[in-house]
Order: structure tokens, then sequence, then C-alpha cells
């Protein structure tokens, strides 16, 4: 499962922000990512069949993780970040808009396709994973908006549904069709962007 890196310092329930060893560090990775494996197919799955999907003992999960929603918790955070760290790292407020908005969308599939359980889960209002999540809508409508000024969308079009739009087409590309071939990340943000910014309409 691409990387849970960077996202697991500080996320673990109850505790204050702080740098963990290497050791430690790789075994709440580890931890994450197999909650999110085990919990995608059992959201009711246990502390101690998630312990075993990380190969992990059942006393190293819960020394990590004080209670079973504090790890659901962490997984929400981790993921809310990795999420945010692509977005910022396809430079929203300085690449030319469209290369953004591809870059962003590309990288955006393969983490929402590699998180999906822990980005579905709702977040707490005031919580960082939500946000978090307020940022990442806030940094797509500045896309959006610089798309609009270099004449990629209407100038009267209401940016707010855009976004919204933009949201349901990277939703629906997740669900995928097992028949079709084409499903790379880049081919997907290539769709994407293409229906958004052209519809379905007949082209000229």
């Amino acid at each position: 499962m691409s990387g849970a890196s960077g996202g697991v310092e500080g996320v673990m329930g109850g505790t204050a922000a702080r740098p963990l060893r290497a050791d430690a560090e790789r075994s709440v990775r580890a931890i994450l990512e197999a909650a999110e494996r085990v919990l995608s197919e059992d959201p009711g799955a246990s502390m101690e069949q998630i312990a075993a999907a990380a190969g992990v003992a059942r006393t190293t999960v819960h020394r990590r993780f004080a209670h079973r929603q504090a790890l659901i918790d962490a997984l929400a955070v981790s993921a809310a970040r990795q999420l945010s760290r692509v977005v910022e790292d396809g430079r929203p407020d300085t690449a030319p808009p469209l290369v953004a908005l591809h870059r962003i969308t590309a990288d955006v599939i393969e983490v929402k396709s590699a998180w999906a359980f822990a980005l579905g889960l709702p977040a707490e209002p005031g919580s960082e994973a939500a946000v978090l999540q307020q940022d990442i809508a806030r940094r797509c409508t500045t896309v959006l908006e610089r798309a609009r000024e270099a004449g990629l969308i209407d100038e009267a079009a209401d940016l707010d549904w855009v976004r919204r739009v933009y949201y349901a087409l990277l939703g629906e590309c997740l669900h995928g069709d097992p028949g079709d071939a084409e499903t790379d990340a880049d081919t997907l943000a290539a769709r994407i962007i293409d229906t958004l910014l052209r519809g379905a309409g007949p082209r000229s």
C-alpha cells in the first residue's frame, strides 16, 4: 500500500505530537496500513485482528493506541495528512492551473485508492482531519479560480458547484471498471479534467 510516511508522527490518540523513533514509526505505519486493509473488509474488526494483519503483538497496538477509536482517529488523520501533502506538492498557488489540476488529481487518485476507508471516515468538527479537509477544499477552489482567470472555466461559473462536481468525478473514478484497462492515475486524471472543463457535449 502506498506510503503512510510523514503521516505517523503525533497521530496516536490522546498524546501530544512528538517525533517517533524509527522503529516505533515503522510499527505505527504497519499498524495503520493493516488497519486500512482490515477495516476496508470488515469495519467492525478488532484491535487483535489488526495486530495480526500488521504482524505485531496485540500489546504493541495497545501501546501505540490507547483504544480502538484512537486507532481509527489516527488512521483518519494520517490519510488526511497524506492527501493534504499531495495537494500542496501540486503547487495549487503557483503552477500553471492546468498543470496543477492534473498533477493534484492524479496524486489524489492514488492516495484515495490506497486509503479509501480512512478518507471515508466522518471527520469530527474541529478535529485535525476536518481542518485538513477544509484546507484541501480551499486549495481546490484556488486552482479553479486560477483556471477561470486563465479562461479554462466560464467566468460566470459557480466555483463551489464546480468543486463539488470535481469531487463527484473523483469519487466515481475510484469505483473503477474491472473491464477497463486504462485505469492508471494519469489517464483517470485526464478523463476527470476533460469532463470537468469540456463536459460531454460535441467537440468542435
